[in-house]
């Protein structure tokens, strides 16, 4: 068991949810709120990681962190470490590829709400901030939560991503994911399949909590 790589990969997984999260609820609420021109193309352009190969999304993002990119010159200028082959980048890279992961069930969450609620909250003298957090953030509760363990659960799992943006570093950007790709090539099967049951069970973890906050979600819509 390759304790160090699994605790990088919930390193990874919780830093990716605290940045995440903050940008998915801005995000999710606009599109489940309001309509704009182009909104179809923006859903959809937030969707494409879910479409592209992970290896294809890991290759541009390679070429975007390189030196000589901006991205790549700014983060050297500033910390003078490269992004590419370094744990900032590879958190960068994740809360990219989870994207679709955390906006989609928040957007769905809040499309749940009745509009009138909010009609009723700006009735009752509350203003868009403090009806958000006292109204429509307690409503929308499932959504987040779903979105939180989804993003948990595909970036302990994300294998051409990270290989493609952080190689295989110890301690810097060696996942679980990558320690079980690397027992199978050395053949220890054992030390594979130890991990992959790891990596299962708390897969396996993150959808009971989705599936039940959809089941509980779809009961109060019946009562």
């Amino acid at each position: 068991m390759d304790l160090a790589a699994l605790l990088l990969s919930m390193k990874l997984g919780a830093a990716t949810v605290a940045l995440l999260l903050p940008l998915a609820l801005a995000a999710g609420r606009v599109l489940a709120t309001r309509a704009f021109p182009g909104k179809g193309a923006v859903e959809a352009l937030l969707a494409l990681p879910l479409l592209l190969p992970p290896t294809v999304i890991g290759f541009y993002l390679l070429v975007a962190f390189g030196r000589g990119t901006a991205a790549g010159d700014a983060f050297e200028a500033l910390t003078g470490a490269t992004l590419a082959f370094s744990f900032h980048g590879l958190l960068l890279a994740s809360v990219l590829v989870n994207v679709p992961f955390a906006v989609q069930p928040i957007q769905r969450a809040f499309e749940a709400i009745p509009p009138d609620l909010r009609e009723a909250a700006a009735c009752c003298g509350m203003g868009p901030w403090k009806a958000f957090l006292r109204v429509e953030l307690p409503l929308a509760w499932p959504g987040i939560v779903s979105a939180v363990a989804l993003v948990f659960a595909h970036t302990l799992g994300e294998f051409g991503v990270v290989l493609m943006v952080g190689g295989a570093i110890p301690g810097e950007t060696r996942t679980a994911s990558i320690a079980i790709y690397d027992r199978v090539q050395a053949f220890d099967d054992r030390g594979a399949a130890i991990m992959s049951a790891t990596l299962l069970a708390l897969s396996l973890a993150a959808l009971a909590v989705v599936h039940g906050l959809a089941a509980r979600r779809g009961g109060a819509r019946r009562r």
